[in-house]
């Protein structure tokens, strides 16, 4: 059992795990059902001392409207019914997410989130997903990533050849935002229970040395990922660069009224964390990595970064997953508490959505699963992140995801893109530190950057609308 000290912490958070496998989908054979479903409340009645009766899944879009709108699928539908009764049935709560990623083939050949009625199409489906099943589901999810099916496909390309058309793919962006303010109105006209929010992918780091242009290479960073997708959320514009210009709204895809829409309130909003970056300014390479390494690091994802200002570098010296991604467990919380400062009161509870250890790399020595490593950073980053919590930070659910989702998302792109470490190959895992084992071991920590992790100091900020680089 938990020795307590994360329980009194996190007091009122509510703790779930997640899946991305989808209900109106035929399910796996049985053995292959539930057993890391016990594995992760496990390990949250381990660490946290608290027991996990929330489970999200994915309702299956292209399955369960697989001809086009206006038609639904009779047999997905009904195995809807049976997974959300027999959760019900045996005492676990029940959260929907509407979309993971994919769009039905249908959507996807007419232009997928570059055409603008995908969003209505989208609220049309969580209408109908609200009027059959909203008096069972506790929690809405509109979707799991913002970023991957519109600003890593249409603009970046980086999940299909000939996909990424620049800043051309923007319009993805702004339709994607207008589908979960759609959806989100369309859920509570069918009259859904429950609490409703959407996910964004969090992302954070660390300047790679002290020259304020790699702070401001990091700053750019946030931008183009976590303030593109959250000033038009919370603060009902599109973001805009230092030189007074929205790269959104440049497309000429905004029309009037679309924001309001955008900025509709959500009871929460959900944090996808993955790994932390360590950032550079581009003219900055050479001092970070040697002269031989340069040209390496400006790998295809850094050539894209580049012109938005900023790169980046792999962390000296720090433990990675089989993935390549760096071990740094205060990272989430810094990340959380620097939205909560860009923010504040604007921001909705949080839900902060995790992705396991992020490595497959779970047996020990002996072949057997090593849950003391699993536990123990899952225990590290929650120690962070009860700091922020206590700091006034509202955490209101934290949910314990699947590690062995998103597969061919993380072999192809991770390890690529991340750069994590030179070369893309992990080092020989080290020793864990021993420090990790005790509770209250990051009082007085340092984060990879040299300066104290901002989730130690909270500042009240007021929202901002922070201008910044233009490529």
């Amino acid at each position: 059992m938990s020795d307590g000290f994360l329980h009194e912490s996190f007091r009122g958070v509510d703790w779930g795990v997640a899946t991305a496998d989808a209900i109106a989908a035929p399910p796996p054979p049985l053995p292959e059902r539930g057993g890391h479903f016990r594995q992760w409340t496990d390990d949250i009645r381990h660490v946290v001392g608290a027991t996990t009766d929330s489970h999200r899944m994915v309702a299956g879009w292209q399955q369960l409207q697989p001809d086009g709108p206006g038609t639904w699928d009779r047999d997905a539908l009904d195995r809807c019914d049976r997974a959300l009764d027999f959760l019900l049935e045996n005492g676990v709560r029940p959260s929907l997410t509407l979309l993971h990623r994919s769009l039905p083939p249908w959507l996807d050949s007419s232009g997928g989130w570059l055409a603008r009625d995908t969003a209505e199409h989208f609220a049309e489906y969580a209408a109908e997903m609200g009027r059959r099943f909203g008096d069972r589901v506790e929690r809405w999810i509109t979707s799991t990533d913002l970023a991957g099916p519109t600003l890593a496909d249409h603009v970046a390309g980086m999940y299909g050849p000939g996909g990424g058309i620049g800043r051309a793919g923007l319009p993805a962006v702004h339709h994607i935002l207008l589908a979960n303010g759609l959806a989100v109105r369309a859920l509570r006209a069918a009259g859904a229970n429950g609490r409703i929010g959407t996910t964004v992918t969090l992302v954070g780091g660390y300047t790679a040395t002290d020259d304020p242009f790699d702070r401001l290479a990091l700053e750019r960073l946030e931008s183009w990922t976590n303030r593109l997708f959250l000033d038009p959320m919370l603060l009902g514009e599109h973001m805009v660069t230092e030189d007074d210009v929205s790269p959104v709204e440049a497309t000429g895809c905004v029309r009037p009224g679309d924001l309001e829409i955008i900025a509709t309130a959500q009871d929460l909003l959900g944090l996808s964390w993955h790994t932390p970056f360590r950032v550079t300014a581009p003219e900055n390479l050479p001092r970070v990595l040697p002269t031989t390494k340069c040209l390496s690091a400006l790998n295809e994802v850094n050539r894209l970064l580049a012109r938005l200002g900023f790169a980046i570098v792999p962390f000296d010296d720090v433990e990675t997953t089989a993935y390549g991604w760096p071990i740094v467990p205060e990272a989430l919380a810094d990340a959380v508490a620097g939205l909560h400062e860009l923010y504040g009161d604007l921001l909705p509870p949080l839900s902060v959505i995790d992705n396991g250890m992020g490595d497959l790399d779970l047996v020990d020595e002996t072949g057997h699963s090593d849950d003391t490593r699993r536990r123990t950073l899952l225990r590290a980053r929650l120690s962070w992140l009860a700091q922020v919590v206590s700091c006034g930070v509202n955490v209101c659910a934290y949910e314990y995801w699947s590690v062995l989702d998103n597969l061919e998302a993380k072999f192809r792109y991770t390890r690529l893109y991340s750069m994590a470490v030179p070369d893309h190959e992990p080092p020989p895992r080290p020793p864990m530190p021993s420090d990790w084992m005790h509770r209250g071991a990051f009082a007085d920590a340092v984060v990879p950057g040299g300066g104290p992790a901002a989730g130690l100091t909270l500042v009240q900020a007021a929202p901002r609308s922070q201008s910044v680089g233009a490529p």
